[in-house]
């Protein structure tokens, strides 16, 4: 027998909907489990291979701030509304970053959580240059995102790596993808 979800409660429903549901296990027990159903995303690591860096972002995060943390560094990502993954990168790209993308190179379709949420990423590589920097970024004003864009040399990415101090796992995949079919862009 697989198992299944044999009755489901929404307990909040406004950015996530979070529901709690008792799973049918194949043993036959049933256990109640939590579901955030937050929806896809797409993230991308926006990187400059002439100078060797990433365009990376820094906003408030209430769960980082709650837990005393230090701020993160991210890459570009976003919610997938209504569009493809790709689709969601480049309107992300454009709107956080100020950065026009002309061609994305995909990683992986990935869990984020699956014992928890249903959110899957999309994720991309994209190259990009000064001509390609058109925008503000900052993210969407109705959104008080407050987002600060930050060029950070691939080097110091891969050292801070290798300190445990990159602690976003969408921007530690992404740095990993790009060390590992560009390794010449991190010496």
């Amino acid at each position: 027998m697989d198992a299944e979800i044999v009755s489901r409660r929404l307990v909040y429903d406004r950015w996530t909907r979070i529901s709690e549901v008792e799973l049918r296990l194949p043993n036959g027990a049933v256990e109640k489990r939590v579901v955030d159903d937050h929806g896809c995303a797409a993230a991308v690591l926006l990187y400059d291979p002439r100078r060797c860096v990433a365009l990376l972002l820094r906003q408030p995060r209430a769960p980082v701030i709650e837990m005393g943390a230090a701020p993160v560094l991210e890459v570009v990502a976003g919610r997938v509304e209504g569009k493809t993954g790709e689709e969601t990168a480049r309107a992300e790209a454009w709107e956080e970053a100020g950065v026009r993308i002309r061609s994305l190179e995909p990683v992986g379709n990935l869990w984020m959580m699956p014992a928890v949420s249903t959110e899957r990423i999309d994720y991309f590589l994209a190259a990009y240059d000064a001509s390609d920097q058109v925008g503000a970024g900052g993210g969407a004003a109705d959104e008080n995102e407050c987002i600060v864009p930050e060029e950070v040399p691939l080097r110091e990415l891969a050292a801070m790596m290798a300190a445990g101090t990159l602690t976003d796992a969408k921007t530690f995949l992404l740095v990993q993808a790009l060390m590992l079919r560009q390794p010449g862009l991190f010496v």
